[in-house]
């Protein structure tokens, strides 16, 4: 996880399976990054409604659920999707460059 030209490696496209949930460091804030049918998508590593990791919170319909209260996040826009999150939570680009994942500030 290395960082190169502003970006943040997260790893190898093939090493990263559908379903996978990795964490990164972004401008020294927690990124979790999550593989869901195909997509790469980043997200702040925190639950907008009680300062919880989202990672390794069930991802389904297109949403990443906080296991400590089941507040959901829409990974594609980041918009709280059940209460008790009512803030959206942070996006990340994610960009796919010669087989390998990166992260970026958007």
């Amino acid at each position: 996880m290395s960082e190169t030209h502003g970006r943040v490696r997260v790893g190898l496209e093939a090493e990263l399976p559908e379903g996978s949930q990795t964490e990164v460091s972004v401008d020294g804030l927690s990124v979790v990054v999550v593989r869901y049918e195909g997509q790469f998508y980043a997200l702040r590593n925190n639950c907008t409604h009680k300062d919880f990791p989202l990672l390794g919170g069930e991802v389904s319909a297109g949403r990443i659920t906080c296991v400590k209260h089941g507040g959901k996040f829409d990974l594609a826009t980041g918009k709280a999707r059940a209460l008790p999150a009512v803030k959206p939570v942070k996006l990340y680009r994610t960009v796919l460059e010669t087989g390998e994942v990166y992260v970026e500030p958007l």
